[in-house]
């Protein structure tokens, strides 16, 4: 029997997701330790009221920190739509392998980073290289060992984009030396969704 990974409405193998840069807006991120007996709808819902205010928290601590914001992930667009109403004013550029948003979601061709991750991060820090505040990563295929491959690569990856003081809200754990942990927001859970913080200057 092969097993399917529905990554923006793909069905794709689920061997061939990260081996083929695949890695897209999560879909089915594996339910955490707190959500044993909550149906996959309900699990869903507590992860976006999270991701929702993680962002809203960190969008409070960001008045002395310039910088543009970096959403890894454009999925439908419902992320990028509510950051762009929290942070007004800043630059918003985008990574997606494929953009499938609703029409009114889709950022323009001059803040879109279009392709797989692994080609996009890097052409996006010879300008963008240690400049953005906020980094919003919602990346994953559903599957432990890729994710876990994934987050081995994508933490060093956004640290190369991420200002001093700035923050990374991310679906998954990310390692990386000159993060701090924050706590999370009253009302999310621990675990559910996570935030770091740069405490220290990147190479420029």
């Amino acid at each position: 029997m092969r097993m399917l990974c529905v990554l923006d409405g793909d069905a794709t193998p689920l061997s061939a997701v990260f081996a083929a840069g695949h890695a897209s807006r999560s879909v089915d991120i594996p339910a955490r330790s707190g959500d044993v007996g909550m149906s996959r709808l309900d699990s869903f819902i507590r992860r976006m009221q999270a991701q929702r205010d993680c962002l809203n928290w960190v969008a409070t601590q960001l008045r002395d920190t310039p910088g543009p914001v970096l959403e890894v992930g454009l999925g439908n667009g419902r992320t990028y739509d509510h950051l762009r109403g929290l942070l007004p004013e800043r630059d918003i550029f985008v990574f997606e392998r494929e953009v499938r948003a609703h029409p009114d979601c889709i950022p323009g061709a001059d803040r879109l980073f279009l392709g797989d991750v692994r080609d996009t991060i890097p052409q996006a820090a010879r300008t963008l290289a240690h400049r953005a505040a906020l980094i919003h990563s919602d990346l994953g295929t559903g599957d432990h060992v890729a994710n876990a491959a994934l987050g081995d690569w994508l933490g060093p990856a956004l640290d190369a984009l991420l200002a001093p003081g700035g923050y990374v809200v991310a679906n998954q754990p990310l390692e990386v030396a000159r993060w701090k942990r924050m706590p999370e927001p009253a009302g999310v859970p621990r675990d559910r969704y996570f935030i770091y913080r740069a405490t220290g200057g990147g190479e420029a």
